[in-house]
């Protein structure tokens, strides 16, 4: 599980090392007007949330550190994913199967459910691929190219569309 996502998180360094930091920090692409770094930053800090709070067995998807010098700086962002592939690498050994109370506001306030850690990264994992999909709309629309042809595709979406 740890090698698919530090694999499938990889594709976003590859971007950010293509990129200036103008082309970054850009939020012209309607309708949305959101920048490839606040989407990164975004991505970034739900990993973060769950490394900060699994040694306390608590998982607390609000507390993240939205850290305005990551959406600026495709360099800091670059560094924010090494960081998380570091993480990431350091729990090969975890138990998996272990039970974490996680809490995120869906709306109308927290909510807090018992996971697996490996549930936890699942949903992380399947967050990054989606905001991943997000951002390829964007660099599309801001004349980019895409760093990797699977960029934004879920492992899972059919490539024999029509």
């Amino acid at each position: 599980m740890i090698d698919a996502i530090k694999y499938n998180l990889q594709v976003g360094i590859k971007l950010l090392n293509t990129i200036s930091d103008a082309q970054y920090t850009d939020v012209s692409a309607k309708p949305y007007h959101s920048s490839i770094g606040s989407h990164m930053r975004h991505i970034l800090d739900v990993f973060d949330c769950i490394f900060e709070g699994l040694d306390g067995g608590h998982i607390d998807f609000t507390a993240r550190k939205r850290n305005p010098l990551v959406e600026r700086s495709a360099g800091v962002g670059i560094a924010y994913f090494e960081q998380v592939l570091v993480k990431l690498e350091a729990l090969k050994d975890a138990d998996f199967d272990q039970i974490i109370n996680v809490s995120d506001d869906l709306g109308l306030g927290m909510v807090t459910a018992k996971y697996t850690l490996a549930a936890a990264l699942i949903q992380a994992h399947s967050h990054a691929m989606h905001h991943f999909a997000s951002l390829g709309y964007i660099i599309t629309k801001l004349g980019i190219d895409l760093p990797d042809k699977d960029f934004g595709f879920n492992p899972t979406t059919p490539r024999d569309i029509a």
